[in-house]
């Protein structure tokens, strides 16, 4: 009974601190373009190798 004493307000502290991250991550514009890198990735614009024109 005595641990809930701490870990209650532990991981209410924990929950805090990850809102907290994830509120931070949104404002920053972490999430704005999710699916850009994914699209980026596959557009290659490179020159194929062997072709030397």
């Amino acid at each position: 009974m005595e641990s809930l004493y701490l870990l209650i307000p532990l991981s209410v502290l924990i929950a805090a601190i990850i809102g907290g991250l994830f509120w931070w991550a949104g404002r920053s514009g972490q999430f704005d373009d999710l699916e850009g890198p994914g699209h980026r990735i596959l557009q290659d614009d490179d020159k194929p190798v062997g072709d030397d024109e």
